[in-house]
């Protein structure tokens, strides 16, 4: 029988509105809501379902929202007996969070204390280090790593995202160039994005060291249901070793290619995205022929 996997989004697919209609038809997402706003001092709803747009995109606050959103989703789908147990989950990027909290690997209030924090850590990254990342479409991924591999610079597959689609993150002319000559190599499309976070670049390296000392502050716990990490593109189990992973997924490039991959390998044929927006399962889409993509955004 085709098994079943959750797949949780992260920064990028966030909009203004997100949220509300699991915020609207249960009790549960309501509380979810409430008490997250107590506990990160700023209301969650209101950000969420008014913005402002510029608030909702600053890392600061885009990941705690959408942490909250998509375990106000899940809390929805409970409620209304529509959760069946997957046989595998994983988020992309800070995805991976909501993905461990849904394996209760940690409890809600600590993943929502952590994922403040690392966006409060890579914010200062971007501050201190900035950067800039760029989507190139329609290059292999072999030429996109000989290209990064010879700038000057910082830069770096960050976002293995499909077989037509890599990220590359690092410093802005580093990014810049190599994106120039992705381009001039055959890329499709060499797309220089509105971001000055680095994200999963050697730039993050301080943000990550702080974040390592954080985490083990937090009581993890081994995941009630398979959890396949960015950083390894396997399932881990010991608390300690996702841990480590969740540290070295902010310098390491997200293996998402390889993920996607591990799970079909394995019998997944069903990918369920839970989150606004449908960018996961366009990459499944890009991906894999043959199998069954449903998004879950409220």
């Amino acid at each position: 029988m085709p098994k079943t996997a959750f797949m949780f989004p992260g920064q990028g697919s966030q909009k203004v509105g997100m949220g509300r209609e699991a915020y609207n038809s249960s009790r549960n997402a309501r509380v979810l809501f409430e008490r997250a706003s107590e506990i990160v001092g700023f209301d969650v709803a209101k950000l969420c379902f008014e913005g402002p747009e510029e608030q909702l995109n600053d890392t600061r606050f885009t990941q705690p929202a959408l942490f909250v959103t998509e375990m106000a989703i899940v809390e929805a789908l409970k409620e209304r007996g529509e959760l069946d147990t997957p046989d595998m989950v994983f988020g992309h990027s800070l995805g991976e969070f909501m993905a461990l909290a849904f394996a209760e690997v940690f409890t809600f209030e600590d993943g929502l204390l952590l994922v403040k924090e690392r966006g409060r850590l890579m914010a200062e990254a971007g501050e201190k280090h900035p950067g800039k990342l760029a989507a190139i479409i329609g290059l292999p991924l072999d030429r996109i790593k000989e290209i990064v591999n010879s700038v000057d610079g910082v830069v770096v597959a960050a976002n293995i995202n499909s077989p037509i689609q890599t990220v590359i993150s690092g410093e802005a002319d580093a990014v810049e160039k190599a994106a120039k000559m992705a381009k001039e190599s055959g890329a499709k499309r060499a797309i220089v994005l509105k971001v000055s976070v680095a994200s999963h670049s050697p730039l993050m390296s301080e943000a990550a060291e702080k974040f390592r000392s954080l985490l083990e502050d937090v009581e993890f716990r081994s995941p009630k249901v398979p959890v396949i990490q960015n950083a390894v593109a396997k399932p881990v189990s010991d608390p300690q070793e996702i841990k480590e992973n969740l540290a070295r997924q902010l310098v390491s490039s997200v293996l998402w290619v390889d993920t996607l991959r591990y799970a079909f390998d394995n019998g997944v044929r069903r990918f369920i995205e839970i989150g606004p927006g449908k960018v996961l399962t366009g990459l499944a889409k890009q991906t894999f022929k043959d199998i069954e993509l449903i998004n879950i955004t409220g």
